[in-house]
């Protein structure tokens, strides 16, 4: 099971992330929200323990960023603030358990281990739009049928157009919603990703699904549809 630490207090960070993996748990961590947000959207994880006081982007907001996207992810808060407010806004935003500081590590790995035994809703983990389908468990694709070999980022990139099927999506926003906040805007990356995605899902099919909208975006729907 794959774990994102997502907490800027460094020795912290360090002890929790220290306990999970002699447990047997593979543990990332990030140290701010805006880089949480990007590794958990462009990266496979079964779990994200999110601090709510984060530099750069707040863990509420990103908690409510990632239920908006429907991300087929376990979410345990970690927070200094203990009023029964702060937790019922935490659970009420989309949080799955919440554990207030200072914690035992053994209330901590108890919580983590429940989660992971909930399953995550299915209808978040397949995608599908026309003959076109993603598995986000297994990490696949398919279209009729057929696996089409993708990138990582390509993945990421084919996973956000599935989710908001018949919506221009413009490059700022992919770049904002796939791409490191950081990214160039002059880059033509987005572009070349695009080009290497469209070919792998509508070369060899009669019906294209990923379609160029000169100068606004991209789209993915079935020929046809408005």
């Amino acid at each position: 099971m794959r774990i994102l630490l997502v907490e800027d207090e460094a020795r912290l960070a360090e002890s929790v992330a220290r306990g999970l993996r002699e447990e047997g748990f593979l543990v990332e961590v990030s140290a701010d929200g805006e880089d949480g947000l990007y590794r958990l959207r462009t990266e496979p994880f079964d779990l994200a323990v999110l601090d709510i006081m984060l530099p750069k982007l707040d863990g509420w907001t990103l908690l409510k960023t990632l239920r908006a996207e429907r991300r087929p992810l376990r979410v345990l808060m970690l927070t200094a603030r203990q009023s029964v407010e702060d937790r019922v806004r935490g659970l009420e935003s989309g949080a799955d358990d919440y554990l207030t500081k200072p914690f035992a590590f053994a209330e901590l790995l108890a919580r983590v281990r429940a989660l992971l035994r909930r399953p995550v809703a299915e209808e978040s983990l397949h995608l599908r739009h026309a003959d076109l389908e993603l598995d986000y468990r297994a990490r696949r694709v398919t279209r009729a049928g057929r696996l089409l070999t993708l990138s990582p980022k390509e993945f990421a990139v084919l996973a956000f157009l599935l989710r908001h099927p018949g919506e221009v999506i413009s490059r700022t926003r992919l770049a904002e919603e796939v791409w490191d906040v950081n990214f160039d805007s002059f880059s033509n990356v987005i572009d070349v990703t695009l080009s290497h995605l469209r070919a792998k899902v509508d070369r060899d099919f009669d019906v294209s699904l990923i379609h160029t909208i000169r100068g606004a975006g991209y789209v993915l729907r079935s020929e046809g549809e408005t």
